[in-house]
């Protein structure tokens, strides 16, 4: 499954105050694990940053002056999330002002795009921190903490950065850590980072476990402790197992 990590920066709280978004960053997964691509990409918004949202993330009017428009980078984004599974903390704000930008746009052209929902899916990451985790802080930063997660170097938000650590907490909410290293770090970092994280990461092109089928005497043995079993409590749910039988002629055979 592809799913695309996502966080967006913007200049305001609402775009039905016209707000717009001032950056976007995203990190690409397939089947649990990061490929690499990622997209990131500051806009010039055409409007003020409110100095609220500066003190948030830290992104300042020079800062995006020299930037692209939206309508200049929107046919690239959109290649990079259309038909995905879009993964995003606090999902209706991000989707919110990403379709504002597309409406917006498509009044200008002939070929619109959006709205985003109707061509990915969406998995919102606080909805699901809320279920897991009721009555508690289900922040970005409280996740970190809650699944000790590193992330002292995120003074300030940033869109890539909180889509990079999105992706650790969302692998932990989901069944635990996997693979996040990428093929760019040296041998000594993976190893830092497995050591760390208490995984052990295996190669892909390891040869295929042996299957060591039991002797007489073990198969003889595993009868035997089924059978004490079933005389106890009257069933064995090795029974239940698909192709699985007692030995025939034994006494948990005449007994089944």
């Amino acid at each position: 499954m592809r799913q695309i990590i996502l966080d967006t920066e913007t200049t305001g709280i609402d775009p039905r105050d016209g707000h717009r978004l001032i950056e976007i960053g995203g990190v690409e997964m397939i089947n649990r694990r990061l490929t690499g691509r990622t997209y990131h990409q500051f806009i010039n918004p055409q409007r003020a940053i409110e100095e609220e949202a500066i003190g948030i993330h830290g992104i300042t009017n020079e800062r995006v002056a020299d930037e692209p428009v939206f309508a200049a980078i929107a046919d690239e984004f959109w290649a990079f999330i259309e038909g995905a599974e879009l993964v995003i903390h606090n999902a209706p704000f991000d989707v919110g002002f990403i379709d504002n930008e597309l409406s917006l746009l498509n009044a200008k052209r002939s070929v619109t795009l959006g709205p985003v929902a109707e061509h990915c899916r969406i998995l919102d990451t606080l909805v699901m921190a809320r279920k897991m985790h009721p009555g508690q802080r289900n922040s970005l930063d409280a996740l970190c903490k809650r699944y000790q997660i590193e992330n002292g170097h995120r003074v300030l938000h940033g869109a890539l950065l909180d889509a990079e650590i999105l992706a650790d907490v969302y692998l932990h909410m989901t069944g635990g850590q996997t693979a996040l290293t990428l093929d760019a770090q040296s041998s000594n970092e993976q190893e830092n980072s497995q050591q760390s994280s208490g995984i052990r990461r295996l190669d892909e092109q390891r040869p295929r476990l042996a299957v060591v089928a039991p002797n007489d005497a073990e198969l003889a043995a595993h009868h035997a402790k089924l059978a004490g079993i079933r005389e106890a409590s009257g069933e064995c749910a090795w029974d239940s197992l698909p192709g699985w039988s007692p030995a025939p002629g034994s006494a948990e055979g005449e007994a089944h």
